[in-house]
């Protein structure tokens, strides 16, 4: 790691595109459309929404319902729903005020083929539409609620925002190895673990399976945010579709800077197999989890 995953797993991956396409046409049904005003915030939205993202965080939570026993449009409300809020974090934190990056998936960023105003708005509108579908395309109230608890609280300022405060905070600063681990497991991690928990609350999860959800959920986001902070240091602008070496000009906290490459390495493996480790309890249905986490610290993007 980061070489290029093992052709089994680059399989197993490329096995889930109906998972991918899935998605897409949900999101696509359920985002306003291009020609409906305003038009220019709409476009903007739909084009971060349609980068070609990789889908990573809808594909945890689906793969997390079927693990339970339930069903792929069971977990496609809040499989969107987090996929929206991910895109609209992508959307501003490219903005110039946050990290200053000019591409994104291989393209201009929001703010660079739209404007800033707008970039900012089309998270804002992501950010919105993501409850939006939680509360309309859930079926079920109860589900429902304990869903938009999750997302909510992996968003904000317990989750994903307050991660974002941190690491803007950190630039600079000496490495500290509690800072760092806050970082992580809250810019990123909180969305993975809310993907895998919401995923698992749709398809009827008990308590002890939401329990051995959680604990895969929070090693394989942290697993997944040491993997992308090996992949700057190590992979090429082409492979990345952004600037790679970014983290390491603008002074960031990270893995490689704090621990250097290879411990970092070491310890993304030894966190996919403790999240592969806490899926015994559900079986053989949570195989494809188990895969995920494998392919998660591999991957070469």
């Amino acid at each position: 790691m980061p070489n290029a995953a093992p052709d089994n797993l680059t399989t197993f991956w490329d096995g889930l595109d109906g998972v991918r396409r899935a998605v897409n046409e949900r999101l696509e049904a359920w985002l306003p459309q291009a020609t409906q005003p305003p038009c220019r915030l709409h476009q903007a939205m739909r084009y971060s929404v349609f980068a070609g993202g990789k889908r990573v965080r809808p594909i945890l939570a689906v793969l997390a319902c079927r693990a339970v026993g339930g069903t792929d449009a069971r977990a496609m409300p809040a499989a969107c729903a987090i996929e929206c809020i991910h895109t609209y974090s992508l959307i501003h934190d490219d903005l110039p005020a946050m990290d200053d990056d000019d591409f994104r998936r291989g393209r201009p960023s929001n703010h660079k083929a739209f404007d800033e105003a707008t970039a900012i708005l089309a998270g804002d509108a992501l950010l919105t539409v993501a409850f939006d579908i939680i509360s309309r395309q859930m079926d079920k109230p109860g589900v429902a609620s304990r869903v938009v608890q999750e997302v909510a609280a992996a968003a904000g300022w317990a989750g994903m925002v307050g991660g974002q405060m941190a690491d803007l905070e950190a630039e600079g600063a000496d490495p500290d190895a509690d800072t760092l681990h806050f970082i992580h497991a809250h810019k990123t991690g909180a969305l993975i673990r809310a993907s895998v928990l919401c995923g698992g609350l749709a398809g009827g999860a008990a308590e002890p399976q939401l329990t051995a959800l959680g604990t895969y959920a929070r090693c394989v986001g942290l697993a997944f945010q040491i993997a992308d902070d090996l992949l700057d240091e190590t992979a090429t602008s082409e492979q990345l579709g952004k600037t790679a070496g970014k983290d390491k000009a603008a002074k960031k906290l990270t893995y490689p800077a704090l621990y250097g490459l290879e411990a970092s390495r070491t310890e993304a493996r030894r966190l996919a197999a403790e999240a592969i480790g806490a899926l015994d309890p559900l079986g053989p249905e949570a195989a494809p989890l188990a895969r995920l986490a494998e392919f998660i610290v591999s991957r070469s993007s």
